[in-house]
């Protein structure tokens, strides 16, 4: 009887295999539909663009505004000025921000409720506001540096920057990380440095990419602080051909999306090498 009941079991199990298949196969066709539907939706503008930016007058391809585009009044210095900005930027945010949350995970967990609530003011308070009370608040010396917008641009980073890091070290087990570090002999820099942050890698780089669109998009804010970055030049730019300003714009775009594309291959790389040793 026992043997009876093995082969009915056995054969009871095997009908199963195909419709299991079946249904993976229509949950993978499902993920590869909205990955074409979201790419198509970034895609196709962005091809628009460029066509529209590479197009001469009788409709055919040209790399005249290319060519023009590093002989424009004020391209190569709003380039650099963003740059900089940009730098500045993602280091004051990371110095402020990483040991900020490490410290909210380890030390007061229960405070995260308020820190989301806080990191959430910059989105709903408007730039315009933001900046007209910065300018009225700052010193002299500090309204004529153009590192009053890197210190304003932190401030905007913040909700990403917070949320990505939440997000990383919500994942890791950090009171244990940090309390072998400890009975190590390791300081609280030496634990950070060593031990949290290269856990952090992927985390750190999205939270960067994040920074660095803010600060190459950023308009409002440039603009009332009277300083010509790339977007306020892309709006005010004394072009003839109005298809540079649009090309710029496009260029800055691909820069950011090549520059994730290889932050992201560079963590894959990365985790690869580790799980290799």
């Amino acid at each position: 009887m026992a043997s009876l009941d093995l082969d009915y079991t056995l054969d009871s199990v095997e009908p199963m295999e195909p419709f299991d298949r079946g249904r993976r196969r229509k949950i993978r066709w499902g993920r590869g539909i909205i990955l074409a539907a979201a790419a198509l939706y970034f895609i196709i503008p962005f091809y628009a663009a460029m066509q529209f930016s590479l197009e001469d007058i009788q409709g055919h391809f040209s790399l005249q505004p290319l060519t023009e585009l590093f002989s424009q009044p004020g391209f190569l210095s709003a380039t650099w000025l963003s740059t900089q900005l940009a730098v500045v930027t993602m280091v004051l945010t990371m110095l402020l921000m990483v040991p900020t949350v490490i410290y909210v995970h380890l030390r007061m967990p229960r405070f995260r409720p308020a820190m989301e609530a806080i990191t959430t003011l910059p989105i709903i308070i408007p730039p315009i506001v933001l900046i007209v009370g910065v300018l009225e608040a700052s010193p002299l010396w500090l309204k004529s540096s153009p590192y009053l917008l890197a210190l304003v641009y932190v401030v905007l980073a913040m909700p990403f920057v917070y949320r990505s890091l939440d997000a990383g070290l919500g994942a890791l087990d950090v009171k244990t990380l940090v309390e072998a570090s400890r009975s190590l002999g390791s300081n609280w820099f030496s634990t950070i440095v060593r031990v949290l942050v290269p856990n952090l890698r992927s985390a750190l780089l999205s939270a960067s990419v994040l920074t660095l669109a803010l600060v190459f998009g950023e308009f409002t804010m440039a603009s009332l602080d009277n300083w010509t970055t790339i977007p306020v030049w892309i709006a005010f730019a004394p072009t003839v051909n109005p298809r540079i300003n649009t090309l710029v714009a496009m260029i800055f775009l691909l820069v950011t999306v090549v520059v994730l594309m290889l932050l992201v291959s560079f963590d894959r790389s990365q985790s690869r090498r580790t799980r290799s040793n």
